[in-house]
């Protein structure tokens, strides 16, 4: 868990007090490691589970701070989003039924935020990125109301420098202008932890690198965002974009970004990695210094390292070193940070038994990976399985592996062999490692699911609809414990009475818009309404900005006047109307409706900061007034019906 206790007020005296406090807390952990101080006879794990709140109606509910109140559980923390929260598991030794523990434990912890969040009208589900997330719900009331998370929207802000541009590609086209880090709400994750010793570390902080490509390729489960479809895992891409703290000439001289995977092996100690950390990252947030770690080392005391510790919390790498103090004595843990939560807690729990498997076969059975694989090859294998997962190619002794098979040939028998070497139940092993095999025997992933229920439900629905039945079909199969494999594809329900609620203009305009330029021929507006059968035709410029409107009802109005005889000659901007009625995406619907009635227009635009995002019609709006209908009769019906006798 992140640090809460942050200073959002300091001078540059106390944050040089504090880059020293840093630099004395990585020097006495360079001693440590040295010295044989840290603990290095016990391998114990842990875990992270974070999760999304959601409302009846599959949406964000915004309601962390009280569901842990409601909860009173230690393991619970906030997150940096109102609808996100993290529990954090117990660690446990590496052995015996440590994985069957830590499943039990999170079906029980998952329960309790279930039970707390039920009094609120709030529900958890498990994915890497909620598919029913909009812009809405990326603004400021929705930032978790502390001082860490107003700080690294701040600080990451002021460093950036200017406007976040996003753009991800896949199957769609992602393109974002933000201002802030917002958009980290729509990540959570499931963080594995290993703990190492110190004479293993470097060694295995390196395979971890390596295995994270194989690991992810099977794991990946967050390829929707926006309701766009894009990269198998889209939060590897997302998290960079989230936090960048580089400005454009940083970014031209090609820094590297706090969210990362590193540019090299490990050679002799994992403290090259965090010396760089120190000196290449900016700090991002500080705090009271109450401990000289040098000091209190040379005492016999063991150092919390606190002040490092919190600006190694700002350094996301996706494989990350971590240190903590169990039950007095110092120890190392490598966190895997790239598997998303979800899609079930076996599921989780079968990535996690894969990865620490291999974490220990994998260096028996083959050495130093440095004589295995360049580390740009390792990185690109990681970026691969993010964006293609099963189907990723991934390289290793010099071929070029298709995922599932590097998978099902080689890895599963020696993450297997790893468990059994560790002490692991055999039930266990059989359990989780089969969940690993059978989805890569009829090559099923959480995104490859999303994308194929997606896919085959009725393409006329509106977006909205299909993203809350995605949504409400993964909370159905999390709650019966079924594995991936055996997940049917999601469909959107009959009957519904949540599936179809339009609260917001957002949910169900259009976004694939035909517009016209104010220099274009008037022509084109026409045949595009006669070949679009379409009624309106928004005008706007090159940068999208809007600047008028036309209608069918102009065009004909402009002919049966008698005005003009033939389009020749002219252009858009001789006809258009410029003084165009808008709303934004965030408007409610009842009020959208309201306008145009009071207005009497056929359409509205949606613009945000002046751009067109979007389009609703008169036609849109039947949907929606059907529907309130419906839910008026069905309420009349109700109340006019004869009590049972």
């Amino acid at each position: 868990m992140g640090d809460k206790a942050v200073t959002s007020e300091y001078d540059q005296q106390q944050m040089r007090d504090f880059t020293l406090a840093v630099l004395n807390d990585l020097q006495a952990l360079e001693a440590m490691l040295e010295g044989g101080v840290i603990e290095s006879d016990v391998r114990r794990i842990g875990a992270e589970q974070e999760m999304f709140l959601v409302d009846d109606a599959m949406c964000p509910a915004p309601l962390a701070d009280e569901v842990i109140a409601a909860a009173n559980d230690p393991r619970l923390t906030t997150e940096i989003g109102r609808f996100n929260l993290e529990a954090n598991m117990t660690p446990a030794e590496f052995g015996t039924d440590c994985l069957g523990r830590m499943e039990r434990e999170l079906h029980e912890v998952i329960a309790v935020v279930k039970s707390a969040g039920s009094t609120l009208g709030a529900d958890v589900v498990l994915a890497g990125i909620l598919p029913t997330i909009t812009s809405r719900d990326l603004t400021a009331q929705n930032l978790s109301p502390h001082p860490r998370y107003f700080e690294i929207n701040r600080v990451v802000s002021e460093l950036q420098g200017g406007d976040r541009h996003i753009r991800i590609k896949g199957t769609d086209e992602l393109q974002l202008t933000v201002h802030n880090t917002f958009i980290e709400f729509c990540n959570t994750s499931f963080q594995v932890h290993l703990q190492a010793g110190a004479p293993e570390f470097a060694g295995l902080y390196n395979w971890s690198q390596f295995l994270a490509a194989p690991v992810l390729a099977a794991a990946v489960n967050s390829p929707l965002l926006l309701h766009h479809r894009l990269w198998h895992e889209t939060r590897i891409a997302l998290f960079q974009h989230a936090t960048d703290t580089r400005s454009e000439v940083h970014q031209q001289r090609r820094q590297t970004p706090r969210v990362n995977f590193g540019e090299r092996w490990v050679d002799e100690s994992i403290i090259e990695v965090l010396r760089e950390d120190a000196i290449r990252f900016r700090i991002l947030l500080t705090q009271a210094v109450e401990e000289d770690s040098m000091a209190a080392l040379s005492a016999g005391r063991v150092p919390q390292l606190r002040a490092w510790r919190l600006h190694n919390g700002t350094i996301w790498r996706w494989n990350r070193a971590c240190y903590g103090v169990t039950n007095g004595k110092p120890g190392m843990r490598i966190e895997a940070r790239y598997l998303p939560a979800g899609p079930s807690v076996p599921d989780q729990m079968a990535n996690a038994a894969f990865f620490l498997g291999l974490m220990v076969a994998l260096p028996a059975e083959y050495g130093d990976v440095r004589k295995l694989i360049s580390f740009d090859a390792a990185k690109n294998n990681f970026f691969n399985a993010a964006r293609y997962g099963l189907e990723a190619g991934i390289q290793l002794r010099g071929k070029l592996w298709p995922a599932d098979a590097l998978i099902g040939e080689e890895l599963l028998p020696l993450a297997r062999q790893g468990l059994q070497y560790a002490g692991i139940d055999s039930g266990d092993i059989d359990r989780f490692l089969g969940l690993i095999g059978e989805r890569v025997k009829i090559g099923r992933t959480g995104a490859s699911w999303m994308l194929d229920s997606f896919a085959q439900m009725d393409p006329r629905a509106k977006p909205n609809v299909r993203v809350r039945s995605l949504t409400a079909a993964m909370k159905t199969n999390q709650e019966s414990d079924l594995p991936l494999h055996e997940w049917p594809l999601a469909t959107i329900p009959d009957g519904s009475d949540w599936v179809d609620n339009y609260k917001y203009v957002e949910q169900f305009m259009i976004t694939d818009l035909f517009t016209v330029r104010p220099e274009d021929v008037l022509d084109l507006a026409a045949i595009l309404m006669d070949w679009r059968h379409v009624r309106h035709v928004p005008v706007e410029d090159d940068s999208g900005q809007l600047i008028g409107i036309i209608s069918h009802r102009d065009l004909l109005h402009l002919f049966t006047s008698g005005k003009i005889k033939s389009t020749d000659g002219l252009a858009v901007r001789d006809v258009m109307k410029t003084d165009v009625i808008s709303v934004d995406r965030c408007t409610p619907t009842l009020d959208a409706l309201q306008l145009m009635r009071d207005k009497n227009i056929g359409c509205l635009p949606v613009v945000s900061d002046g751009k067109l995002v979007g389009l609703v019609t008169a036609y849109d709006f039947l949907t929606v007034s059907s529907k309130l209908f419906e839910e008026q009769l069905k309420a009349c019906m109700s109340r006019s019906a004869p009590s049972p006798e």
